[in-house]
């Protein structure tokens, strides 16, 4: 158990949710794979387990252990980034309205556009970065005012404070997608948010080997029942193992993190000066539209970026065609550094401009990245 006193986010990462095994005094913990669970001979469950679905000891950790590091009071595991995403949304009923940026991952919004709308939840997706706008765009069936910060692709960082207020100042709820900064970097929560969100796929299972996505909450209240509600009914639970993995990968964050950031911001100031580089998106970069605002509610810029080669698409997958190190793949997070064209990947309705790529700088030395670019962008 751990102390009552409040513990740095190093320590909490280490040992949140993790236990020594009472009957075998084993540090690591076991993978519960059973599915079902052995009741009392009167009929209970004294031992807290009925159905893997419901709970599972794995699942149980993990929970508990995001929770802590977000600093909320519950946390709800899911199957995927997007499990958790549209556990959220099933909160809502016909006729409620989210407003969300319309810089944002292309799956989220897909899950606005096309799953919800079925059921006459609308959506208006807007520039959050301009708290006027957001203000003017609120509607009275605004139920959710979603944020994604730094945002997907662009890197865009919003007042997650500011937009947090003007929500509950409307009767709305603020809830953030946290994946980009972990919450080793940010903490919504802290600023206001009600919930927040990641894909535990990325940076929080860190090894590009497991799916995964998370909720946690504020308040343990009925908003939270709604979603364990959806999480127990929808079925979207991770396998025990999948739980496992990602909290074998937890205490490693807070320094992984660290090193993500460092070559991020080495590798970004690079792009910066190339010749055939137009636009780098990082808000590391002193002279980054999003600086400020970074620096006031992170604790560091992370390790993703996007950047624009001159030339447009072609000179983009020319550059990507030649890498040695990186690898062009969908995904983030991992020790692996990955690099993508990213408009081919969100589709043919995609605004993201054709000359980006999406990178998610990895573990590997910065100067060895560095130069896999530098010789890449020779064929751009």
């Amino acid at each position: 158990m751990l102390p009552k006193k409040k513990l740095r986010i190093e320590t909490l990462a280490v040992h949140a949710g993790h236990s020594v095994d009472v009957g075998t005094g084993a540090v690591t913990e076991a993978i519960h794979l059973s599915t079902t669970f052995e009741r009392d001979a009167d009929g209970g469950y004294s031992r807290g387990f009925l159905y893997s679905r419901n709970h599972n000891p794995n699942r149980n950790s993990l929970e508990a252990a995001l929770a802590a590091l977000e600093g909320g009071a519950a946390g709800a595991a899911f199957g995927s980034g997007l499990a958790a995403v549209t556990a959220i949304f099933q909160g809502l009923k016909p006729g409620d309205h989210v407003l969300a940026p319309s810089d944002i991952y292309h799956g989220t919004a897909n899950v606005l556009k096309h799953l919800f709308a079925k059921w006459n939840v609308t959506a208006s997706f807007v520039d959050m970065t301009d708290l006027d706008v957001v203000r003017q765009s609120l509607l009275p069936q605004t139920a959710i005012v979603w944020m994604e910060t730094p945002s997907n692709p662009l890197l865009q960082c919003v007042d997650i404070a500011a937009i947090a207020e003007i929500a509950h100042s409307h009767g709305a709820r603020a809830i953030a997608d946290n994946t980009f900064a972990s919450p080793i970097l940010q903490q919504p929560l802290a600023l206001g948010c009600d919930m927040v969100m990641h894909a535990t796929t990325k940076y929080l299972g860190g090894r590009s080997d497991v799916l995964g996505g998370a909720v946690v909450s504020r308040l343990d209240d009925e908003h939270f029942a709604q979603l364990r509600t959806a999480q127990l009914f929808g079925g979207a639970v991770p396998s025990p193992f999948d739980c496992w993995l990602v909290m074998r990968s937890l205490p490693t964050l807070p320094y992984r993190m660290q090193a993500h950031c460092a070559n991020a911001g080495k590798i970004a100031a690079f792009l910066q000066s190339h010749a055939k580089v137009s636009a780098v998106h990082y808000p590391g970069l002193a002279e980054n539209a999003f600086h400020a605002i970074a620096s006031r509610q992170m604790s560091g810029f992370g390790g993703m970026l996007s950047f624009e080669v001159k030339g447009g698409k072609d000179a983009a997958m020319a550059l990507a065609a030649n890498v040695e190190i990186f690898t062009r793949a969908t995904s983030l997070g991992g020790v692996e550094s990955l690099i993508e064209h990213r408009a081919s990947i969100e589709g043919p309705t995609s605004k993201t401009p054709q000359g980006l790529l999406r990178v998610s700088v990895g573990l590997e030395h910065a100067d060895d990245l560095i130069d896999d670019l530098t010789a890449a962008l020779s064929h751009a």
